[in-house]
């Protein structure tokens, strides 16, 4: 392993999350915002816990009662006068349902002159259920599986849902929904957002239906049912505020890369495909840039998509790391890391993965080959033996992912 880049590379991610952490962007939103009856807290998704925290401080007892519903191993401790829960992601289980169902009843003794403060969080969609069919996880297995970008699983589980979709906004009726969203997919579609439970929805039925026979899914009858069922296409009573996206995430990284010596460009911050292909794509930037005089990064945001069909172990940015290590072995001084900003990579306790010049090599002295590690979708226990795991532990955070190329100067 180049020891140099890692170092570099941990620096990079490190202050990227930091800046990207959403308690000062809750509290700036709260800012001179007035609320003139009980305030009532629901905060759902992978920043659940973190976003309630700090509105929570700003507030202090305004906050009459509230819940937080966040993924395993989220919740940080106590807040004053809110019932935290954790629960699966990204396949929702029962303790996803029983807490949401709290957060129903919560509704049901609403005023008028009350005010929901909803923080909402990327996998806010598997982490805030109530389905109407139970089969809602195996469809959502599926489409994890299949390889469906987030706005078609989104399109799918809003209408196979009781609180997706604005219907929540219609159950905390009347009172009205102050929203505080961070934004977890590219161009910060807010009925997309953790299937946008607090807003119109903007997709149809025929859209459903597509991705259904697009993606060969096995549905019953009862759930095509749902699928062709109209959705809220207007909501009245919810005032929104997006407080970070992943642009953020990405000029967080260009900043950090440049205060450490790298000449430093953002490639995209819309970056949607296969995690193999970004990696080979990434590698291939590497490769045309080896002739250099200063040290370059290139950073590219986004989320990608696996197609699972192995049975390995991995998510998509330790995919995409890897996918990079076959061409990498022709580079020096050059290294490509992608990372989740929550912290968490697929069904993994890492954040991402990291490959440089030496790691095709290390993995074939373990008997290992790129290509049929990545046919079985096992990326984790490759990185794993090579050292290139990027473990951070859950961050506070959900803004997509960043990958960033690093090319250092020859002789530095």
């Amino acid at each position: 392993m180049n020891y140099e880049l890692k170092k570099v590379a941990d620096n990079i991610i490190d202050a990227a999350i930091k800046a990207v952490l959403p308690d000062k962007a809750v509290i700036r939103a709260l800012e001179n915002k007035e609320f003139p009856g009980r305030v009532i807290l629901v905060s759902v998704g992978k920043a659940a816990w973190q976003m309630a925290n700090a509105a929570s401080e700003y507030l202090g007892d305004r906050i009459d009662k509230g819940i937080v519903i966040t993924k395993y191993g989220h919740v940080k401790g106590e807040i004053e006068n809110v019932t935290c829960f954790e629960a699966g992601h990204p396949v929702p289980d029962t303790n996803t349902f029983a807490a949401t169902q709290k957060v129903i009843e919560l509704t049901e003794e609403l005023q008028a002159d009350d005010q929901v403060l909803f923080l909402l969080s990327g996998g806010g969609s598997a982490l805030f259920e109530k389905p109407l069919t139970e089969e809602l996880s195996d469809i959502t297995k599926q489409l994890l599986a299949c390889g469906a970008d987030i706005v078609e699983m989104n399109t799918i589980r809003k209408r196979l849902s009781a609180v997706k979709g604005g219907k929540f906004a219609g159950l905390c009726e009347p009172a009205a929904i102050f929203a505080i969203v961070l934004s977890d997919i590219v161009g910060d579609p807010l009925d997309m957002i953790a299937s946008g439970p607090a807003y119109a929805d903007s997709s149809t039925a025929s859209d459903a239906i597509a991705i259904v026979e697009k993606y060969h899914l096995k549905l019953s009858e009862k759930a095509r049912t749902l699928l062709e069922m109209k959705t809220p296409k207007a909501v009245t009573n919810v005032e929104t505020r997006i407080t970070g996206s992943v642009r953020n995430l990405c000029l967080a990284a260009k900043e950090a890369c440049e205060k450490l010596g790298y000449e430093s460009m953002i490639l995209t911050d819309a970056l949607q495909c296969e995690a193999k292909e970004a990696g080979a794509f990434l590698s291939a930037i590497a490769k045309t840039h080896q002739n250099t005089d200063k040290s370059l990064a290139f950073i590219a945001g986004g989320e990608t998509i696996v197609h699972v069909n192995g049975k390995g172990l991995g998510g998509r940015n330790q995919e995409l790391a890897l996918a990079a290590a076959e061409e990498l072995a022709t580079c020096k001084n050059t290294a490509i890391f992608s990372v989740g900003s929550d912290g968490t990579d697929g069904p993994t306790d890492a954040a991402g993965g990291y490959c440089d010049e030496n790691t095709k090599e290390k993995l074939q002295q373990a008997g290992l080959d790129v290509y049929e590690v990545l046919k079985e979708n096992d990326a984790y226990h490759a990185l794993q033996k090579t050292g290139g795991l990027i473990i951070t532990g859950a961050t506070g955070t959900n803004v997509n992912d960043v990958a960033v190329v690093l090319i250092r100067r020859r002789f530095l």
